[in-house]
C-alpha cells in the first residue's frame, strides 16, 4: 500500500498533494491524460509514452491486476505488453486498487515498484483533466521533495529525442511461425508497439525491425516486400535525418504504411508540417471518420502532435479524419504507394474496428512496388 504523502506540481503552478504508491521516487515529464477505461498494462508499456506522465480519467486502476507475460508465437515478444517494460516516468490515478484476476502475476502497485515507476493517487484526476484541455499540456513532477519542483525550470520536452531511447541498437528479427513466409517487412522502428509488430506477423511476412536512423540503402538491403514507419515517442520535427531517409524510401515506390509517428515523419518527408496539439489525443475511444466513403470507426490514439489539412503533402489526400477536431487521422498516396494512419489499427488496447487497414497493406504489397 502507499507509503507517504507526495505531491504534483506543474510547471504553470499548480500544486496538489495525494499519496504515494509504487516506487518511492522523483519523476518529471510531460503530464498527458487518457480517458481509457481499460487497458492500463498496454499504455504504460507503450513506448511512445517515454518522457510522459501517464494521467487515468477513469477513478479506479488496477482492477484486474498485472497478467503473466504470454509471448508472441516465434518470437521472445510480450504479446500482452507493448514492450518489456514499462515507459512511462510516472502514474497519477484517483484511486488504485489491488485487484487481481486468474491470469494476474502481481497487484499494479507492486508492479510499478518493480519497475521502478512512481505513482500518486488521491487526486482528483478529472479536474486535473480538465486544467490540461483548458490550458495545454504541461510539464510535471512527482515528488515529496517541495525542492524537485525547481527541476520544472529547466526540463525541455519539445527538445529530447525519446526515440533514440525506445529504438532498438541494430536489427531485430521475428520470423513467420508455423508456416512458409511471403517475404519481409521491414519496420523503421521508433519505437514500435508489440501488438502492432504482431499484426504485422499474421500477414505472413517476416519482420525486421530497423534503428530508427538505419540509413535508406541499409533498409533497401533487406529486400523488403514492404516497409512501414511506425510508432514512437516525441516531437517529430527533431527527426530530420529519419525524415531524409524516408523521403528516399518512398521514391523507391515499395508499398509502406505510417502509422502515427511514423505517419507524421511520412507526411514532413512529403512536404506537409506536423504541429503541436493543445493536448493532444489519448484514448481507446476516439471517433474518426473515413473521407472515401464517410463510414465511422471507433480508435485507439497515443499522440500529442498532429497534421490538418491545409498542411498535408500536395500528392497526398486525407483517408481519415478526426470526427472530433477535424486532424487528418490518414493519407493515402498512390504516388508513393503510401497508406498513414495517425490511430493505432492493431487496438492494444482498443476497439478493432480499423483492423482492415492491414489486409489494405497486405493488397499494396501482392500488387508490389508501383513507380513513384
Amino acid at each position: 500500500m502507499a507509503s507517504g504523502k507526495s505531491h504534483l506540481c506543474t510547471r504553470d503552478g499548480f500544486i496538489v498533494g495525494g499519496f504515494r504508491f509504487g516506487a518511492h521516487k522523483k519523476a518529471i515529464g510531460e503530464l498527458v491524460f487518457t480517458t481509457s477505461m481499460t487497458g492500463y498494462p498496454e499504455s504504460l508499456t507503450d513506448p511512445s509514452y517515454k518522457g510522459q506522465i501517464l494521467v487515468f480519467t477513469h477513478p479506479l486502476v488496477g482492477n484486474y491486476g498485472v497478467p503473466r507475460k504470454k509471448l508472441i508465437s516465434g518470437t521472445n515478444l510480450p504479446s500482452n505488453f507493448e514492450s518489456e517494460h514499462i515507459q512511462a516516468e510516472g502514474v497519477i490515478v484517483s484511486e488504485y486498487t489491488s485487484g487481481t484476476k486468474w491470469d494476474s502475476e502481481s497487484t499494479f502497485d507492486s508492479w510499478l515498484k518493480r519497475e521502478s515507476i512512481p505513482g500518486i493517487y488521491g487526486i482528483d484526476t478529472r479536474a486535473l483533466t480538465i486544467r490540461l484541455r483548458d490550458n495545454g499540456t504541461s510539464i510535471g513532477v512527482i515528488s515529496d521533495n517541495s525542492k524537485d519542483a525547481k527541476d520544472l525550470d529547466t526540463y525541455d520536452y519539445e527538445s529530447i529525442n525519446f526515440v533514440k531511447m525506445v529504438s532498438p541498437k541494430k536489427p531485430v528479427y521475428c520470423k513467420v511461425s508455423g508456416r512458409k513466409q511471403k517475404g519481409t517487412i521491414v519496420v523503421m522502428d521508433f519505437g514500435a508497439k508489440n501488438g502492432f509488430i504482431n499484426d504485422l506477423l499474421s500477414l505472413g511476412y517476416d519482420i525486421i525491425r530497423a534503428p530508427w536512423d538505419s540509413p535508406a540503402q541499409e533498409i533497401l538491403d533487406f529486400g523488403p516486400s514492404g516497409i512501414v514507419y511506425g510508432n514512437g515517442p516525441g516531437n517529430p520535427n527533431l527527426l530530420g535525418e529519419a525524415i531524409s531517409n524516408i523521403r528516399e524510401l518512398l521514391d523507391t515506390g515499395i508499398p509502406s504504411m505510417g502509422i502515427c509517428l511514423g505517419h507524421q515523419l511520412a507526411a514532413i518527408a512529403l512536404g506537409g508540417k506536423i504541429k503541436k496539439m493543445k493536448f493532444g489525443h489519448r484514448a481507446v475511444n476516439k471517433g474518426i471518420v473515413n473521407r472515401m466513403d464517410n463510414k465511422a470507426y471507433i480508435t485507439t490514439h497515443n499522440h500529442g502532435y498532429a497534421l490538418s489539412k491545409r498542411n498535408i503533402p500536395a500528392s497526398a489526400k486525407v483517408l481519415f479524419e478526426s470526427i472530433d477536431d477535424n486532424v487528418v487521422e490518414g493519407l493515402a498516396d498512390r504516388k508513393h504507394n503510401l497508406i498513414t494512419t495517425q490511430f493505432h489499427p492493431e487496438a492494444r488496447p482498443g476497439a478493432w474496428d480499423t483492423r482492415f487497414i492491414f489486409n489494405m497493406f497486405y493488397r499494396m504489397m501482392q500488387n508490389g512496388k508501383r513507380k513513384a
